[in-house]
């Protein structure tokens, strides 16, 4: 299972409603950070969520309106937080920008308490553990060095007790080695393999996150088929040249990559006040119906084999 929960959905400035840009994805004992506008730690905070195991934090790109607010984070998780490491991946000129944000500026005057661990992202899987990988992928924005993410929950096959049962399987050690795709001999000589108690392969849940971009024919297959796909809306249509010279595209475009990719839901974010919301529902709607444009603090989840559904509904008024 994942959660998505967003801290932030504005576009470069904050409005009245509306955060800088970050992300946090919760997937089992493993939480990341995606993204840390200024003002992340206290949305971190009015969310819920806290600080806890937040040690995992993944930046798309350079622009400060998605890596300003780690300074502060980083200085309250100095100060106050009892967190052993941290670990932070990005392309190499974000890495750059953010080295001088933490060691020029942040953590000139004191001693940090906690091991801070750096990654240059490359195309591919970056983590993994038994339960999900995530990916890293270039998408084409302003500057070199920007990523997107693919979490993907790996294929599960569920484990049939009525069968085991049937066969004499008891409950414990031997039914684990099944589960793990090893065959099992009984007491009695009976040899049970895999294929006797597990059912047929559920695909897991596919959650692509992909941050500012300029162009999307170079992401459409890792998109295809996703559970839910969070991506930026900085635009509308009439505006798409003024898209184009920053790098961004419109809350048009990105519901037809949803549609032409067989995405379930698409989420929009990154939103630029100059607009109001319910203009960019409309439009991206009108080409994808299964479209919301996200607002600070929205939680979703998504399980394997079902729709991705919110959380908390929040009450707001149209901006």
């Amino acid at each position: 299972m994942f959660e998505v929960v967003f801290l932030g959905t504005s576009a470069s400035a904050p409005s009245i409603h509306r955060g800088l840009a970050a992300q946090a994805v919760l997937a089992g004992d493993q939480r990341f950070l995606i993204d840390c506008g200024e003002g992340t730690q206290r949305q971190i905070l009015r969310s819920g969520i806290g600080y806890k195991r937040l040690n995992n934090i993944l930046l798309t790109h350079a622009h400060l309106d998605h890596i300003l607010g780690l300074g502060g984070l980083i200085s309250t998780f100095a100060h106050w937080e009892s967190l052993d490491e941290l670990n932070i991946w990005g392309g190499k000129a974000t890495l750059d920008r953010v080295s001088a944000l933490l060691y020029g500026v942040v953590l000139d005057y004191e001693r940090l308490p906690i091991k801070i661990q750096m990654y240059d992202l490359k195309p591919g899987v970056f983590f993994e553990n038994k339960d999900f990988t995530v990916t890293a992928f270039p998408v084409t924005h302003r500057g070199p060095g920007n990523f997107g993410f693919c979490f993907q929950q790996k294929t599960h096959r569920p484990f049939l007790v009525e069968k085991a049962e049937a066969l004499g399987v008891p409950a414990g050690p031997e039914r684990g080695q099944l589960v793990k795709g090893e065959s099992v001999t009984l007491p009695d000589g009976t040899r049970v393999t895999p294929d006797m108690v597990l059912g047929e392969a559920v695909r897991g849940a596919k959650l692509v996150h992909i941050g500012d971009i300029g162009r999307l024919d170079t992401v459409r297959e890792i998109v295809r088929a996703a559970d839910m796909l969070v991506i930026e809306a900085t635009f509308l249509q009439p505006d798409v040249d003024a898209a184009r010279a920053f790098g961004h595209i419109t809350a048009h475009e990105a519901a037809a990559l949803a549609r032409d990719s067989g995405v379930h839901t698409l989420l929009l974010t990154h939103v630029s006040r100059r607009y109001r919301e319910r203009d960019i529902v409309e439009e991206a709607r009108a080409v994808f119906p299964n479209t919301h444009v996200v607002r600070d603090l929205e939680h979703y989840i998504m399980r394997r084999g079902q729709a991705p559904e919110k959380k908390l509904e929040e009450a707001h008024e149209d901006e």
